[in-house]
């Protein structure tokens, strides 16, 4: 607390990021980082970058980026917005389109940053829970609203939302925003992105991070009606007018064009994300089903915060989350590689046949 703050920081409660463990030692899946590193053809491009050219001043409009995005997605270069990380491209959206008269609509069980910006932003909202699956409701959404916004899959469940659902939201909603949060959709998912010539009042956000193996180059997107971006681009241009460097740049582009590389990664996540659930099934697990590359599972005998603090004396870290409550049951793990997550099922396996003994 400081005597300095304004009223606004002291009424903030921030965004807690999942651990970032000094340790080399342990098998981390706690955080959704993609197991396997970049394209090798985006490492070698850094390197190339990596040069006396950092002197200058990056293009401060993306704009080969934006095109080949734009490409990738049967779109115009218009119709797309990037940013330092897909956090930072739904704080402008925020900014450029939730301060309403009305409240905004989001999950109760969803990503955690959102509640966070309408506290920066002072943005009503309401929360609408998911149903007993943990399912988003689409005629819970039928109503009132200064615009909406979801992950799909959501997250931390990973339960996917079907596009029929998401177009018969937007079709009782065309003078809301709606945002789709697609930062796992690689995983299994198909892109709302199809839909934006249909729908001008539809968002749809991504991230590099988790199927492109980026997290540490930042690199966030937005697709929309162009009207949509040119909003996020004023909003850009009164906040930070180079928000991504010339090797967070030169990375994005490299990884867009190495498509095999990126199915082939991706195909890896999806088959140890299936091997996982079955095996964990298999030991008495509920896994929610999930589209994203990571797991929700719970177990009915075994409390999640023993299991937490079991696996971590076996070097393997995951995540809980507290609150809500109907979820503080469950752990939150990160689909590693073939390896990591052979750990995690031995591991599993004896923690659970130790407790019975």
């Amino acid at each position: 607390m400081s005597k300095f703050w304004s009223p606004l920081v002291h009424e903030l409660k921030p965004y807690v990021p999942g651990e970032q463990p000094k340790s080399a030692n342990l098998t981390k899946l706690n955080t959704n980082e993609n197991p396997y590193g970049p394209s090798p053809k985006v490492i070698a491009v850094l390197q190339q970058q990596a040069s006396d050219a950092l002197k200058l001043y990056p293009d401060p409009g993306s704009d080969a980026l934006r095109q080949v995005i734009a490409d990738y997605y049967h779109l115009q270069s218009a119709e797309v917005f990037v940013g330092n990380g897909s956090d930072e491209v739904l704080a402008h959206a925020f900014q450029a389109f939730f301060q309403q008269d009305k409240p905004i609509l989001f999950p109760d069980i969803t990503y955690s940053f959102y509640p966070v910006y309408c506290g920066l932003y002072r943005i009503q909202y309401r929360c609408l829970p998911l149903n007993e699956h943990f399912e988003i409701n689409i005629d819970d959404y039928l109503q009132a609203n200064g615009g909406i916004i979801f992950p799909n899959p959501n997250a931390p469940t990973g339960v996917y939302l079907q596009l029929s659902e998401i177009e018969r939201l937007l079709d009782a909603n065309p003078d809301s925003v709606v945002i789709v949060d697609e930062a796992y959709c690689d995983f299994g998912g198909e892109s709302a992105a199809s839909l934006i010539h249909r729908y001008p009042q539809l968002l749809v956000v991504s991230t590099m991070s988790k199927s492109r193996s980026l997290a540490g180059l930042r690199i966030g997107f937005a697709l929309g009606n162009a009207a949509l971006i040119e909003g996020l681009h004023r909003v850009k241009d009164s906040f930070n007018s180079y928000p991504l460097d010339r090797l967070a740049q030169a990375g994005a582009i490299a990884a867009f064009q190495d498509q095999s590389y990126f199915e082939m990664t991706r195909d890896r996540v999806i088959a140890s994300r299936q091997h996982l659930v079955e095996a964990m099934q298999a030991m008495g697990f509920e896994v929610l089903p999930s589209m994203a590359n990571f797991i929700f599972a719970r177990h009915s005998q075994h409390q999640a915060a023993w299991l937490i603090e079991q696996l971590r004396q076996h070097d393997i870290i995951v995540r809980r989350f507290a609150q809500p409550e109907r979820i503080n049951n469950f752990l939150r793990i990160t689909v590693g590689d073939e390896q990591q997550c052979e750990k995690l099922i031995k591991t599993l396996a004896v923690l659970l046949k130790s407790a019975l003994t």
